[in-house]
């Protein structure tokens, strides 16, 4: 740091010194400087703390104590630990206790917390402690806000000097999505006076956003990734129960199927590349004929054929069905469908098979007298161009 001597146009350096030598404690002068200015530990107002405990020692079963406990816009608690001239190995240790002690805090508690501390700090608060954090986080009511929710504990570590086994384990905790900043603090000599410049070192501020968007993006794949496993999870189990059923069934398309993942089962038709679909999604059951040749022209030729045939196939069924040319996919669709509320509620998988194995049958036994026709028609009027564009479709993907 350095000052500007204007008459020499010059600058002379400050000189740096130590929290020690300039007699200053860590509880009587840095904390105290942080109780009363916690803005020196954020960049713009956006980021602007509330101090509402000094000294913290209400965990059961210790008497250790927390330096400084704050809350943020966001409504996280932020644990502030301070040290003077090193920050020591353990630093990160106290910190990461002290999280863990204040992530069982309720709402009660901390507005209990807070109280104490304006009545032992600013006596001349006349507003309660509810009022003053409902302000701050900028609500009419703190019964509207959420505070402190799972894992979302912020750590500020103050110190002079960082140890490198600590920054390293403050960046290896962002990963984790954990807010953990070293703030180095140093103090200047410049006459009778004493300079004090806190700096965020650990991560750099132009970093810190990235890293923390890194960190949601990749605790979001994490999520996504185990509801993925948790789903496949789950229709292999309602597949499993499926397949039991329908084997005791007069359904005999499924008896060679084996459960899986997907939230499909298919079953042959007698025809090349049209299936008997069972479908098991996050909103429906349904079953249906999924006409998918590799010719657009032999898919649109089979689905006009049967949609000639509606009538017939809708009477022996019983139901309406749901007529799906979709020309955009190449493929068609035939289908008939029962809304559900979700796919993880296993008291409602027998009566949901119960529908599809009933569904299935009457849906193959509409179908039954026709699709032989058909396949016949087909193989006559494409003459083996299926297996022709099918032969192409392969190459062009090599």
């Amino acid at each position: 740091m350095f000052k500007v001597d204007q008459p020499s146009n010059s600058l002379q350096p400050l000189q740096e010194t130590t929290f020690s030598n300039a007699g200053f404690t860590e509880r009587y002068h840095l904390q105290e400087w942080l109780a009363k200015h916690p803005q020196a530990l954020t960049r713009n107002s956006d980021d602007e703390l509330l101090i509402i405990q000094k000294e913290f020692a209400g965990f059961d079963d210790t008497k250790e104590r927390l330096d400084l406990l704050a809350i943020d816009k966001d409504g996280n608690l932020v644990i502030i630990e301070n040290k003077l001239d090193d920050s020591g190995r353990d630093v990160v240790w106290q910190a990461l206790k002290y999280a863990g002690y204040c992530a069982n805090l309720r709402k009660e508690h901390i507005v209990e917390i807070f109280q104490r501390y304006l009545d032992l700090n600013e006596p001349d608060e006349a507003r309660p402690a509810a009022d003053v954090l409902a302000e701050f986080l900028e609500y009419d009511s703190l019964e509207e806000v959420q505070i402190n929710q799972s894992r979302s504990q912020r750590i500020m570590m103050v110190a002079a000097n960082f140890r490198k086994e600590v920054t390293n384990t403050a960046l290896w905790l962002m990963q984790f999505n954990i807010r953990a900043q070293c703030f180095k603090v140093t103090p200047y000599r410049y006459g009778n006076d004493v300079l004090i410049d806190i700096r965020q070192v650990i991560p750099t501020p132009e970093a810190e956003s990235y890293m923390i968007g890194m960190a949601q993006k990749e605790a979001e794949e994490q999520s996504t990734t185990g509801e993925s496993k948790a789903r496949h999870h789950l229709r292999k189990a309602f597949w499993t129960q499926a397949l039991e059923k329908f084997r005791v069934s007069t359904c005999t398309l499924y008896n060679n199927i084996s459960p899986s993942t997907d939230h499909w089962l298919s079953a042959g038709s007698g025809i090349s590349s049209v299936s008997y679909n069972l479908i098991f999604s996050k909103k429906e059951i349904r079953v249906e004929l999924w006409i998918a040749k590799p010719s657009a022209q032999s898919n649109t030729f089979a689905f006009n054929w049967l949609y000639e045939r509606k009538e017939l196939i809708e009477n022996r069924f019983g139901h309406e069905l749901i007529w799906q040319p979709l020309p955009e996919k190449k493929s068609c669709r035939i289908s008939f469908k029962k809304p559900i509320n979700g796919i993880s509620d296993e008291q409602n998988w027998p009566e949901m098979i119960d529908w599809l194995i009933e569904s299935m049958t009457a849906f193959e036994k509409a179908f039954f007298t026709y699709l032989p026709d058909l396949n016949q028609l087909i193989k006559q009027t494409f003459n083996g161009h299926d297996e022709v564009e099918n032969t192409i479709e392969e190459a062009e993907h090599v």
